[in-house]
């Protein structure tokens, strides 16, 4: 369950990173600092999530 969440999260954050940005247009969230900052939390917890996971999987 964790690293499926973990991957919905990178890919999110993404998405909200690139149009925060302005690099990913057409959308009202394009442009704004806040979808920036809220993407790019969402990408690290993401990738937390799924480090985490992989090494659970390893112990």
């Amino acid at each position: 369950m964790l690293p499926a969440l973990g991957v919905v999260l990178v890919l999110i954050g993404a998405v909200w990173t690139l149009q925060g940005s302005n690099l990913l247009g057409g959308s009202s969230m394009s442009g704004s600092p806040l979808w920036l900052v809220i993407g790019l939390v969402a990408l690290v917890v993401g990738i937390w999530l799924v480090v985490r996971a992989v090494r659970a999987g390893r112990t």
